[in-house]
């Protein structure tokens, strides 16, 4: 039997729920606003304390926000960084197999291939994509199974800050890392950024691919034509990677 303090924390969350659900998008904005302040670097402990042990319930209701208003919603980014509050959760795997779940995953990779969202906003997806590959071998296989490399290798030579082709570079190395399954795939997903426009980005591919060399093993004929591409290249960075 609840507590008089529990179900007073019960009734809290319940309004605070309901609140969400009548919220205009500016009203939206502002609650997520507070959310960010006040749970950011949370653990799931935390998070379950903050909502009478119904966190999930509003990880759900942002999913569920986040899969209807991802290709014009004005609050994007504060969206995203909610999300992930709970997918970096310390010990909050279960926020991440629900936001699986919901299909978390193609939603992510569905903005990327979005031309007319802003970059930042697809910042913050890689990050998210980054915490479900770090859970393990089986997420990484998700992201690729769900032609994730396509999008991450696009993003990286055609994003214009150096931050954001960071970003992208260190998953793509995340994923060709102890997941033998795609490992060539991700190999080629690299080769196809050196032929791009963006010198930054074809020093990263070229970096990452340097590492991969040792786990692929013999240089694949694809491999040629861009590496001497690159080679010609008229940036130093280039041409020493």
């Amino acid at each position: 039997m609840t507590s008089v303090k529990e179900q007073e924390a019960i009734r809290k969350v319940m309004v605070f729920l309901q609140e969400w659900d009548s919220a205009h998008p500016v009203a939206r904005s502002h609650i997520l606003n507070n959310f960010i302040k006040s749970n950011d670097g949370k653990t799931e402990t935390e998070l379950e304390l903050e909502f009478a042990q119904g966190a999930s319930l509003f990880l759900a209701h942002l999913t569920a926000w986040l899969r209807m208003t991802y290709v014009y919603s004005t609050c994007l980014n504060k969206l995203l960084k909610s999300i992930g509050i709970f997918l970096s959760a310390a010990s909050g795997r279960r926020y991440l197999i629900e936001f699986l779940e919901f299909g978390g995953v193609l939603i992510l990779l569905e903005i990327l291939g979005l031309n007319h969202l802003k970059e930042e906003d697809k910042r913050e997806c890689v990050k998210l994509l980054q915490l479900v590959a770090n859970t393990g071998r089986k997420y990484k296989e998700l992201i690729c199974e769900s032609y994730g490399l396509r999008s991450l290798a696009d993003f990286l030579a055609t994003s214009s800050s150096a931050e954001a082709q960071e970003d992208a570079q260190l998953l793509l190395d995340s994923l060709g890392r102890g997941n033998p399954k795609y490992q060539h795939q991700v190999y080629k997903g690299l080769i196809a950024v050196l032929p791009c426009t963006s010198p930054g980005a074809q020093r990263l591919a070229l970096g990452t691919l340097v590492v991969m060399q040792e786990v692929v093993g013999e240089v694949p004929a694809i491999l040629l034509e861009p590496l001497l591409g690159a080679l010609c290249s008229g940036h130093l960075e280039v041409r020493y990677e």
